[in-house]
């Protein structure tokens, strides 16, 4: 049977989000016992919190998964750096981890609909970078996968800190 590589893709997303990433720990793995105070904290001051890390992180799985679905560069959804609630709640902090893993199971369902000839489609007409756009999915879902092991090893290091 010959190997697809939307598979191979899916495979990526799952293991940088929550399984055996080859990189060391998982996205949601450096996330694990983090307290609304923990999440909330700045260490260095000039560094985001881990907190809005993950309402970033959130913020572009919703962006690339609109994108697939809609086979457009849609605008970003939501903001790049969504402001974390003034009061370091447990019920926000675990209301923002839900919703960066519907998030990531939306990108997922939306990659599951996808064909390995969609791969090749750009999404906006020329490239840049800070919108992400004039890339093609198959870039776009690498640089998914990229994305959040690149913002777990952030963590991982705010983490020994606070």
């Amino acid at each position: 049977m010959p190997h697809t590589e939307l598979p191979r893709l899916l495979d990526q997303l799952e293991r940088a989000f929550h399984s055996d990433a080859w990189s060391g720990p998982s996205l949601l793995a450096t996330l694990i016992g983090l307290s609304a105070e923990q999440a909330a904290a700045r260490p260095i001051p000039p560094a985001h919190s881990i907190w809005e890390l993950v309402l970033h992180l959130r913020t572009w799985a919703a962006t690339a998964s609109a994108r697939i679905e809609q086979r457009y560069h849609v605008l970003i959804e939501g903001e790049d750096w969504p402001a974390v609630p003034l009061v370091a709640d447990e019920v926000a902090w675990q209301t923002a981890l839900a919703e960066l893993s519907k998030a990531h199971e939306r990108l997922l369902t939306a990659v599951q609909a996808l064909h390995d000839k969609d791969l090749n489609e750009v999404l906006g007409a020329e490239r840049n970078r800070p919108d992400g756009s004039g890339v093609s999915i198959y870039v776009l879902l690498h640089g998914t996968a990229q994305h959040y092991l690149y913002h777990a090893g952030q963590v991982a290091l705010l983490r020994k800190l606070v």
